[in-house]
């Protein structure tokens, strides 16, 4: 009699390490949307970066060191930004794994919220840098839970130490990203990133929307006194054909 062959085993998939998904955030965390996705401007950062086949302009998944790491320290912050890693890495697991991606990511900023204000200024500032986060910034609209409106840390030697900011005209506040190669403004409660060759604000969902409403408000302006000097142009023909006929 024919017995199946019951010492091989069929081997096991191995799964891809996963994160598990964010919890819901508390209604007054609900500042980062406000600041960072309302208006388009994180992706209007990923668009100024470029090239999204080796570059992150994330939010709202969790970072880790490694698969092994501590799930309890684990941070979310509220945009990150990488260069030189796996987007679909990143996808896979559910978030940023330090190691999976072979280097802390460059950037990251927190907006102040009432529940999460003194954890930003805190324990995330020395969590981040034990990561080996490159800049670490903080964002307010009014400064009352992180205690200033903008601040950046840089990363030297193992630890975060101040980026300048200065305040110009107009109560604006301004620090310079070296990572991003942009300043950061606190602008009226905003937050803009400035180009910093032009000074100008980087390109907008709102801003192209302004500029393309502008250059059909132009060309339709354009239209009509192309229409009014062709209309006053069939008057002088007109005029100058009766003249003629009356003589």
């Amino acid at each position: 009699m024919t017995t199946a062959n019951t010492s091989s085993k069929t081997p096991k998939v191995q799964k891809h390490f996963r994160l598990p998904d964010p919890p819901q955030r508390e209604p007054d965390e609900m500042t980062q949307y406000d600041t960072l996705f309302k208006y388009g401007d994180s992706h209007a950062l990923a668009m100024h970066l470029g090239k999204p086949e080796s570059t992150l302009v994330e939010a709202d998944r969790w970072i880790v060191a490694g698969p092994e790491d501590n799930k309890a320290r684990a941070r979310r912050p509220d945009l990150l930004v990488a260069f030189g890693v796996d987007p679909e890495a990143y996808r896979a697991s559910n978030g940023y794994v330090v190691s999976e991606q072979g280097k802390a990511p460059d950037f990251l900023l927190e907006v102040a919220s009432e529940s999460t204000g003194e954890t930003d200024v805190a324990e995330k500032r020395e969590d981040y840098a034990a990561l080996g986060i490159g800049e670490y910034w903080c964002f307010e609209e009014t400064g009352e839970h992180h205690g200033t409106k903008l601040a950046g840390d840089r990363l030297v030697e193992g630890r975060h130490e101040p980026v300048e900011i200065r305040e110009l005209s107009g109560g604006v506040l301004q620090g310079y990203s070296r990572a991003l190669n942009l300043n950061l403004r606190w602008e009226e409660g905003d937050l803009v990133f400035r180009d910093t060759a032009e000074g100008d604000p980087i390109a907008t969902l709102e801003s192209e929307r302004r500029d393309r409403l502008a250059a059909e408000a132009r060309a339709e302006a354009a239209e009509n006194r192309a229409s009014a000097a062709e209309a006053r142009n069939r008057e002088l023909e007109e005029e100058l054909r009766r003249l003629r006929e009356s003589n």
